[in-house]
């Protein structure tokens, strides 16, 4: 079932809500694992299964063109998603894949608002390693 916060999103970025639409945005919301389209097709298809994965393509690609999703480029294979637009910076375990979100960095206004005739729009802020898991494993092994 789909929650009201998803239809809400929609609306407050000026995207239609359709029955498809609210599906991949509320799974984004309560899924905060920065799912790839495979991992959302998969899950969704179960219950609409009239949905293809060129609609979830389509609806991912309108929800990042209007800010309502950030596309994170952390791996270089494979796209994944966020829901949560609020500043924050990513960490992606090299060993796992696992991508989790970590407080953004402080920026200086300078950084923010641009230099000379820069005009800054978008900024994404990666960190790769291990994560604790995969760390603990390769010291056991």
């Amino acid at each position: 079932m789909v929650t009201e916060a998803a239809y809400k999103r929609l609306v407050q970025f000026q995207i239609k809500p359709s029955l498809q639409r609210i599906a991949v945005m509320d799974y984004l919301l309560n899924n905060r694992t920065h799912p790839t389209v495979d991992e959302i097709y998969n899950h969704l298809a179960k219950d609409i299964p009239t949905l293809s994965k060129t609609t979830v393509y389509n609806t991912l690609k309108l929800l990042v063109d209007q800010g309502a999703v950030l596309l994170l480029n952390i791996d270089k294979n494979t796209q994944h998603f966020d829901g949560d637009v609020t500043p924050h910076a990513h960490f992606r375990c090299i060993e796992c894949g696992r991508i989790v979100d970590l407080p953004q960095p402080k920026v200086s206004k300078m950084n923010v608002t641009g230099v000379g005739e820069l005009q800054i729009t978008e900024c994404q802020v990666y960190y790769k390693g291990y994560c604790a898991g995969c760390r603990n494993a390769k010291a056991q092994a």
